[in-house]
């Protein structure tokens, strides 16, 4: 099956098919995958708006699996490396999705910059014991009233 191919390589083929999930492309006799995670540096929420069908792109091969006979390709990581926006780089949240209030958890984990560090915990520690008894007793009343 990969007498032509090999994993770390980077050759040209056709984009094929497209599905939700990532791109076939065809390296001649052989077709392999794109996951959508391959596709870009950055997030990608439509394929479409990336690659189209009959586009020739470069691709590194990331596995071969004889068994299968599925092989797992990257435009991504074909692109030279001045191009490759590294990890650190990469924004973490969805592109134009709107901020949302940190949630009770994320408060309670937030770093406090001044003050004493074990007091602080106590405190927060006081605090989420707090409202997790205000919590379980308000669900043991709900819980009683239908038992009646």
């Amino acid at each position: 099956m990969s007498e032509k191919l090999e994993v770390g390589s980077i050759v040209e083929g056709k984009i094929v098919r497209i599905k939700p999930f990532g791109a076939i492309v065809s390296l001649g006799s052989l077709q392999g995958l794109v996951h959508i995670s391959q596709v870009a540096n950055s997030f990608v929420q439509d394929i479409n708006d990336h690659i189209k069908i009959g586009d020739i792109v470069k691709v590194k091969v990331l596995s071969i699996d004889e068994e299968s006979h599925k092989i797992a390709l990257s435009i991504r990581d074909a692109l030279p490396r001045e191009e490759r926006q590294p990890k650190s780089d990469r924004p973490f949240r969805k592109p134009n999705q709107t901020q949302k209030p940190p949630s009770p958890a994320e408060e309670f984990l937030r770093p406090q910059s001044a003050g004493n560090g074990a007091s602080d915990f106590e405190e927060k520690m006081k605090e989420w014991a707090k409202q997790s008894n205000e919590r379980h007793t308000s669900l043991n009343k709900r819980a009683n009233k239908r038992s009646y």
